[in-house]
């Protein structure tokens, strides 16, 4: 009987070793996931990788979204580079073992965590580091790290390396930050491509926010807000994108393309009556400027969902800032060869010079208002030629939003384009010029806005390509 007993101890005892010695050394296995917001293939593989198997496998996910963070679609071709894992989404890495698209990370997912019993977080460089010394302080680009029911969100980077993993690996937040600057924060929802991932609370901490489900912090721990006061990323970046936005749009404004044909226009409806010229300057310019910013922003559109369709089908947007920053240079280029060697009707920089007769025919039988505005917005088809390059590279970097997104920008975008036609209508009603001193300020300085356009767009590719803006 005694043998018996001893017998069935040491099979449990057996059984419950091993599971104990597990769970005392549980290791973790990391990797890195690019994803896309609107990539239907991520949006099977999204709540797989980011929410189910953080919280049922000992899964790191080190989460790059490349579709609305240009930066992180620049981190692709490092990996690319030192791993050979291509450019598609969605994109899991566990360092020389990669699953690209939705069938093979669904159904493979969870038999190569269990497989690697451990892995550590392959790096961009092509190093890689296990969690525990993992330096999250130097990721680049804008990641997200999942851990169990827990995120940390960079908002800056930075910050205390120890602490921020901490935070992903503690039982106990309150006693984690306990003594540390924080301020609570509203948990705010974490979108996936087709989905999204709620949580129960979030601080916001030296660059960082950090969301999690469970018991929330102690009243005694809440300690007052650092000096710091840090903004999320996604404000910061829209700031540069309006500045990014309006200097492509002036590089747009100061084109002699546009110029040339709404001068026409006025010359047009001055010749035809020459009587109180300022009252049909004014109402005739303001027609056509409302037209052609119509126009516009029904192309911007179209330009928008045509690159957000090409996505869908291709995964292009790794390589579409490098498309981007370099056919700005090209522009750029194109613009620098007409102030050293001018020439009338250049390619992509000025109207052709065989439809330049047409043109001026159509212009110049404009005789009210209404056929201003009608004229602007047929006379856009040939301003296309030379004036759509740099929306085209606006529309790209605009593509990471929905549509509906889009729309404030676009109207920045255009209204920036229209401006000088304004100021040009207000000129001339209010006397402080003629048409024809117009006229002859565009024909004399033609090289030199040439020269501010290539300046412009040149500045915009090299600062596309290199990370600048």
């Amino acid at each position: 009987m005694n043998t018996k007993k001893i017998f069935i101890a040491l099979l449990l005892f057996s059984l419950i070793l091993p599971t104990a010695f597990a769970f005392d050394n549980d290791e973790n296995v990391c990797a890195v996931y690019f994803t896309g917001i609107g990539c239907s293939h991520c949006a099977h593989t999204d709540p797989v990788v980011l929410d189910t198997m953080p919280k049922t496998t000992n899964l790191v996910v080190i989460e790059y979204e490349i579709y609305r963070d240009a930066v992180n679609s620049r981190l692709m071709a490092g990996y690319d580079d030192n791993y050979n894992t291509g450019f598609g989404v969605p994109l899991l890495i566990f360092n020389s073992e990669y699953l690209r698209g939705d069938t093979p990370i669904i159904t493979q997912v969870k038999r190569t965590i269990n497989e690697l019993g451990s892995n550590n977080c392959p790096l961009v460089d092509g190093t890689s580091s296990s969690f525990e010394d993992l330096d999250i302080t130097t990721l680049p680009g804008i990641p997200k790290i999942w851990k169990n029911e827990k995120i940390l969100m960079s908002s800056g980077g930075g910050g205390n390396n120890e602490l921020l993993k901490s935070l992903l690996t503690a039982e106990n937040i309150s006693q984690v930050l306990e003594n540390e600057p924080y301020e609570i924060i509203e948990p705010q929802a974490v979108p996936l491509s087709g989905a999204e991932v709620n949580f129960d609370n979030a601080v916001k901490i030296s660059g960082w926010i950090f969301q999690w489900n469970g018991d929330g912090l102690e009243p005694s721990g809440t300690i007052e807000t650092g000096e710091e006061n840090t903004t999320t990323d996604s404000a910061a970046r829209d700031k540069i994108k309006l500045s990014t936005l309006c200097l492509i749009a002036l590089a747009d404004t100061v084109n002699p393309c546009a110029l040339a044909v709404f001068i026409l226009m006025l010359i047009g409806i001055t010749t035809y009556d020459p009587s109180n010229k300022k009252r049909k300057v004014l109402y005739a310019g303001l027609s056509f400027v409302a037209a052609v910013y119509i126009m516009y922003f029904f192309y911007g559109l179209i330009i928008i969902r045509s690159i957000q369709l090409v996505e869908t089908i291709t995964n292009i947007r790794p390589i579409l800032t490098t498309i981007f920053g370099t056919v700005a240079i090209f522009l750029g280029l194109l613009h620098l060869k007409e102030v050293l060697w001018y020439k009338p009707g250049g390619l992509l920089t000025e109207m052709p010079m065989s439809w330049r007769p047409r043109v001026k025919k159509v212009m110049t039988s404009i005789t009210s208002p209404k056929g201003a505005f009608f004229m602007g917005a047929f006379v856009t088809v040939f301003l296309i030629p030379c004036t759509m390059g740099p929306y085209f590279i606006a529309g790209g970097l605009l593509s990471v939003l929905e549509l509906i997104e889009t729309i404030p920008w676009l109207l920045i975008y255009d209204l920036v384009f229209i401006l000088p036609l304004i100021g040009i209508t207000f000129l001339i009603h209010f006397g402080f010029k003629q048409v024809e001193d117009v006229s002859g300020w565009k024909e004399k300085n033609i090289k030199n806005l040439h020269l501010i356009t290539a300046t412009i767009m040149m500045f915009i590719g090299f600062g596309i390509l290199f990370g600048w803006i």
